[in-house]
Protein backbone atom coordinates (compact mmCIF):
# COMPACT_ATOMS: atom_id res chain seq x y z
CA UNK A 1 0.00 0.00 0.00
CA UNK A 2 1.17 3.21 -1.07
CA UNK A 3 1.09 6.93 1.03
CA UNK A 4 -1.69 7.89 -1.94
CA UNK A 5 -4.08 4.82 -0.75
CA UNK A 6 -3.44 5.85 2.92
CA UNK A 7 -4.71 9.25 2.47
CA UNK A 8 -7.88 7.96 -0.02
CA UNK A 9 -8.69 5.36 3.23
CA UNK A 10 -8.02 8.41 6.00
CA UNK A 11 -9.99 10.97 3.78
CA UNK A 12 -12.95 8.76 3.03
CA UNK A 13 -13.02 7.53 6.61
CA UNK A 14 -12.91 11.20 7.99
CA UNK A 15 -15.78 11.70 5.69
CA UNK A 16 -17.67 9.01 6.47
CA UNK A 17 -17.22 10.67 9.77
CA UNK A 18 -18.24 14.00 8.89
CA UNK A 19 -21.13 12.24 7.16
CA UNK A 20 -22.41 10.39 9.93
CA UNK A 21 -22.49 12.77 12.26
CA UNK A 22 -24.08 15.03 10.38
CA UNK A 23 -26.97 12.59 9.78
CA UNK A 24 -26.70 11.54 13.64
CA UNK A 25 -27.75 15.63 14.06
CA UNK A 26 -29.93 15.83 11.80
CA UNK A 27 -32.42 13.16 13.14
CA UNK A 28 -32.01 14.96 16.76
CA UNK A 29 -33.44 18.05 15.22
CA UNK A 30 -36.49 16.41 13.33
CA UNK A 31 -37.15 14.54 16.65
CA UNK A 32 -37.15 17.50 18.60
CA UNK A 33 -39.27 19.55 16.09
CA UNK A 34 -41.60 15.96 16.49
CA UNK A 35 -41.97 16.58 20.00
CA UNK A 36 -42.41 20.65 19.64
CA UNK A 37 -44.98 20.09 17.21
CA UNK A 38 -47.26 17.43 19.31
CA UNK A 39 -47.43 19.61 22.43
CA UNK A 40 -48.92 22.52 19.71
CA UNK A 41 -50.88 20.06 18.87
CA UNK A 42 -51.90 18.86 22.49
CA UNK A 43 -52.44 22.29 23.59
CA UNK A 44 -54.75 22.89 20.51
CA UNK A 45 -56.76 19.65 21.24
CA UNK A 46 -56.52 20.88 25.07
CA UNK A 47 -57.61 24.33 23.96
CA UNK A 48 -60.61 22.70 21.62
CA UNK A 49 -62.00 20.42 24.20
CA UNK A 50 -61.94 23.55 26.59
CA UNK A 51 -63.56 25.63 24.38
CA UNK A 52 -66.34 22.48 23.69
CA UNK A 53 -66.84 22.52 27.11
CA UNK A 54 -67.50 25.81 27.68
CA UNK A 55 -69.93 25.95 24.43
CA UNK A 56 -71.62 22.84 26.27
CA UNK A 57 -72.13 24.39 29.20
CA UNK A 58 -73.79 27.78 28.01
CA UNK A 59 -75.79 25.61 25.71
CA UNK A 60 -77.10 23.76 29.15
CA UNK A 61 -77.04 26.69 30.68
CA UNK A 62 -79.51 28.74 27.78
CA UNK A 63 -81.37 25.23 27.48
CA UNK A 64 -82.03 25.47 31.22
CA UNK A 65 -83.03 29.08 30.65
CA UNK A 66 -85.48 28.24 27.93
CA UNK A 67 -87.20 25.65 29.46
CA UNK A 68 -87.53 27.58 32.97
CA UNK A 69 -89.32 30.18 31.01
CA UNK A 70 -91.28 27.84 28.99
CA UNK A 71 -92.03 26.23 32.14
CA UNK A 72 -92.94 29.77 33.69
CA UNK A 73 -94.73 30.71 30.32
CA UNK A 74 -97.21 27.25 30.82
CA UNK A 75 -97.79 27.84 34.28
CA UNK A 76 -98.53 31.52 33.33
CA UNK A 77 -101.00 30.11 30.49
CA UNK A 78 -102.56 27.60 32.82
CA UNK A 79 -102.99 29.88 35.26
CA UNK A 80 -104.50 32.69 32.79
CA UNK A 81 -106.80 29.52 31.40
CA UNK A 82 -107.84 28.79 34.78
CA UNK A 83 -108.75 32.72 35.34
CA UNK A 84 -110.58 33.02 32.14
CA UNK A 85 -112.34 29.53 32.69
CA UNK A 86 -113.57 30.78 35.93
CA UNK A 87 -114.45 34.11 34.43
CA UNK A 88 -117.05 32.11 31.91
CA UNK A 89 -118.73 29.91 34.51
CA UNK A 90 -118.93 33.09 36.80
CA UNK A 91 -120.67 34.93 33.48
CA UNK A 92 -122.54 32.15 32.95
CA UNK A 93 -124.19 31.59 36.03
CA UNK A 94 -124.43 35.36 36.00
CA UNK A 95 -125.95 34.97 32.89
CA UNK A 96 -128.42 32.17 34.52
CA UNK A 97 -129.27 34.34 37.30
CA UNK A 98 -130.33 37.24 35.20
CA UNK A 99 -132.49 34.76 32.79
CA UNK A 100 -134.30 33.91 35.45
CA UNK A 101 -134.87 37.38 36.98
CA UNK A 102 -136.04 38.70 33.56
CA UNK A 103 -138.20 35.69 33.65
CA UNK A 104 -139.82 36.49 36.66
CA UNK A 105 -140.43 40.15 36.11
CA UNK A 106 -141.36 39.09 32.97
CA UNK A 107 -143.77 37.12 34.67
CA UNK A 108 -144.67 40.10 37.27
CA UNK A 109 -145.11 42.30 34.59
CA UNK A 110 -147.85 39.88 32.62
CA UNK A 111 -149.37 39.82 35.83
CA UNK A 112 -149.93 43.13 36.90
CA UNK A 113 -150.94 43.87 33.08
CA UNK A 114 -154.18 41.60 33.96
CA UNK A 115 -154.19 42.73 37.10
CA UNK A 116 -154.22 46.38 35.55
CA UNK A 117 -157.10 45.09 32.62
CA UNK A 118 -158.87 43.80 35.41
CA UNK A 119 -158.74 47.27 37.37
CA UNK A 120 -159.71 48.49 34.41
CA UNK A 121 -162.62 46.41 33.61
CA UNK A 122 -163.79 47.47 36.96
CA UNK A 123 -163.51 51.26 36.77
CA UNK A 124 -165.31 50.85 33.49
CA UNK A 125 -168.34 49.03 34.99
CA UNK A 126 -168.18 51.36 37.73
CA UNK A 127 -168.13 54.66 35.54
CA UNK A 128 -170.76 52.98 33.42
CA UNK A 129 -172.72 51.79 36.63
CA UNK A 130 -172.16 55.79 37.97
CA UNK A 131 -173.27 57.11 34.68
CA UNK A 132 -176.61 54.83 35.12
CA UNK A 133 -177.36 55.65 38.27
CA UNK A 134 -177.20 59.65 37.45
CA UNK A 135 -179.62 59.03 34.99
CA UNK A 136 -182.10 56.38 37.31
CA UNK A 137 -181.49 59.89 39.80
CA UNK A 138 -182.35 61.92 37.00
CA UNK A 139 -185.35 60.15 36.22
CA UNK A 140 -186.52 59.84 39.89
CA UNK A 141 -186.00 63.27 40.40
CA UNK A 142 -188.60 64.47 37.25
CA UNK A 143 -191.35 62.77 38.68
CA UNK A 144 -190.58 64.46 41.96
CA UNK A 145 -188.52 64.47 44.79
CA UNK A 146 -188.06 61.58 46.73
CA UNK A 147 -186.10 60.55 49.76
CA UNK A 148 -184.55 57.78 50.71
CA UNK A 149 -183.36 56.59 53.93
CA UNK A 150 -181.91 53.34 55.70
CA UNK A 151 -183.35 52.22 59.09
CA UNK A 152 -181.00 52.42 62.45
CA UNK A 153 -182.20 49.14 64.05
CA UNK A 154 -182.28 45.96 62.64
CA UNK A 155 -186.15 44.70 62.96
CA UNK A 156 -188.45 42.01 61.66
CA UNK A 157 -190.29 43.10 58.66
CA UNK A 158 -192.74 44.32 60.53
CA UNK A 159 -191.24 46.42 63.13
CA UNK A 160 -188.77 48.05 59.96
CA UNK A 161 -191.82 48.96 58.13
CA UNK A 162 -193.57 50.51 61.46
CA UNK A 163 -190.11 52.20 61.67
CA UNK A 164 -190.48 53.90 58.32
CA UNK A 165 -194.04 54.69 58.77
CA UNK A 166 -193.40 56.26 62.18
CA UNK A 167 -191.53 58.71 60.53
CA UNK A 168 -193.95 59.53 57.39
CA UNK A 169 -192.83 56.94 54.88
CA UNK A 170 -192.82 53.50 54.06
CA UNK A 171 -190.82 50.59 52.77
CA UNK A 172 -189.27 51.41 49.35
CA UNK A 173 -191.51 49.90 46.18
CA UNK A 174 -189.84 49.36 43.70
CA UNK A 175 -191.22 48.98 40.23
CA UNK A 176 -188.91 50.39 37.62
CA UNK A 177 -185.08 49.07 36.42
CA UNK A 178 -183.86 52.88 37.28
CA UNK A 179 -184.76 52.11 40.65
CA UNK A 180 -183.68 48.91 41.15
CA UNK A 181 -180.16 49.79 40.39
CA UNK A 182 -180.83 53.13 43.00
CA UNK A 183 -181.58 51.41 45.74
CA UNK A 184 -179.47 48.65 44.83
CA UNK A 185 -176.03 51.29 44.71
CA UNK A 186 -177.44 52.62 47.85
CA UNK A 187 -176.99 49.90 50.30
CA UNK A 188 -174.51 47.34 51.74
CA UNK A 189 -176.41 45.01 53.23
CA UNK A 190 -179.52 42.72 53.10
CA UNK A 191 -182.84 44.98 53.75
CA UNK A 192 -186.13 44.69 54.10
CA UNK A 193 -188.00 46.69 50.88
CA UNK A 194 -192.12 47.28 50.80
CA UNK A 195 -193.15 43.67 49.08
CA UNK A 196 -194.46 40.52 50.41
CA UNK A 197 -197.47 37.92 50.04
CA UNK A 198 -198.50 38.07 53.25
CA UNK A 199 -202.12 37.90 52.32
CA UNK A 200 -202.03 35.22 50.06
CA UNK A 201 -199.80 32.72 49.12
CA UNK A 202 -197.93 33.63 45.57
CA UNK A 203 -199.39 37.23 45.11
CA UNK A 204 -196.76 39.60 45.92
CA UNK A 205 -197.85 42.74 46.85
CA UNK A 206 -196.67 46.57 47.71
CA UNK A 207 -196.90 48.07 50.55
CA UNK A 208 -199.47 50.49 48.72
CA UNK A 209 -201.41 47.04 47.54
CA UNK A 210 -200.38 47.71 44.28
CA UNK A 211 -199.10 44.55 42.91
CA UNK A 212 -195.84 43.44 41.68
CA UNK A 213 -195.49 43.81 37.73
CA UNK A 214 -191.59 42.99 37.61
CA UNK A 215 -189.50 41.17 39.85
CA UNK A 216 -185.87 41.37 39.57
CA UNK A 217 -185.29 38.48 41.60
CA UNK A 218 -181.63 36.20 42.48
CA UNK A 219 -181.29 32.97 40.20
CA UNK A 220 -183.99 30.52 41.73
CA UNK A 221 -186.04 32.80 43.95
CA UNK A 222 -188.98 33.15 45.23
CA UNK A 223 -188.90 29.49 46.81
CA UNK A 224 -190.72 30.30 49.40
CA UNK A 225 -188.49 27.53 51.90
CA UNK A 226 -189.88 27.29 55.21
CA UNK A 227 -192.90 29.88 54.69
CA UNK A 228 -190.72 33.39 53.28
CA UNK A 229 -193.51 35.95 52.78
CA UNK A 230 -191.11 38.89 53.37
CA UNK A 231 -189.06 40.12 50.48
CA UNK A 232 -185.03 41.43 50.91
CA UNK A 233 -182.88 42.82 49.06
CA UNK A 234 -179.76 40.41 48.69
CA UNK A 235 -176.46 42.83 48.49
CA UNK A 236 -173.94 39.93 47.40
CA UNK A 237 -171.99 41.72 44.87
CA UNK A 238 -169.03 39.08 43.48
CA UNK A 239 -171.40 36.18 44.08
CA UNK A 240 -172.10 34.38 41.28
CA UNK A 241 -175.08 35.32 39.41
CA UNK A 242 -176.07 38.40 41.38
CA UNK A 243 -176.08 41.70 39.49
CA UNK A 244 -178.23 45.18 40.84
CA UNK A 245 -181.52 43.59 38.80
CA UNK A 246 -181.00 39.95 40.28
CA UNK A 247 -180.69 40.47 43.95
CA UNK A 248 -184.40 40.05 45.47
CA UNK A 249 -184.81 36.77 47.81
CA UNK A 250 -187.89 35.79 49.80
CA UNK A 251 -187.21 35.22 53.44
CA UNK A 252 -189.38 34.43 56.86
CA UNK A 253 -190.50 37.50 58.05
CA UNK A 254 -189.59 36.97 61.64
CA UNK A 255 -186.08 37.47 60.41
CA UNK A 256 -183.73 41.07 61.60
CA UNK A 257 -183.05 43.04 58.91
CA UNK A 258 -182.52 46.87 58.46
CA UNK A 259 -185.10 48.34 55.93
CA UNK A 260 -185.19 50.85 52.95
CA UNK A 261 -187.80 53.66 53.57
CA UNK A 262 -189.12 55.75 51.10
CA UNK A 263 -190.92 59.08 51.55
Amino acid sequence: MDFEDVYQNVERRDIESTTGAQTQGHGWDEEKDLKHRGSRYLVLISVGLGLICVLLLVFIILLNITITAERDMTKSYKNTVEELNQTINSLHDNNTDLKTEKHQLQNNFNSLNKKNLVLETRVNGLTAEKDQLQRDFDSLNKKGPVCFFLSTESKNWSDSRQYCRDRGADLVIINTEEKQRFISSLVSERVWIGLSDREKEGVMKWVDNSPLKRGFWFKGQPNDSGNQDCIELNYERGNTGWSPLKSWNDLSCSNKKKGICEK
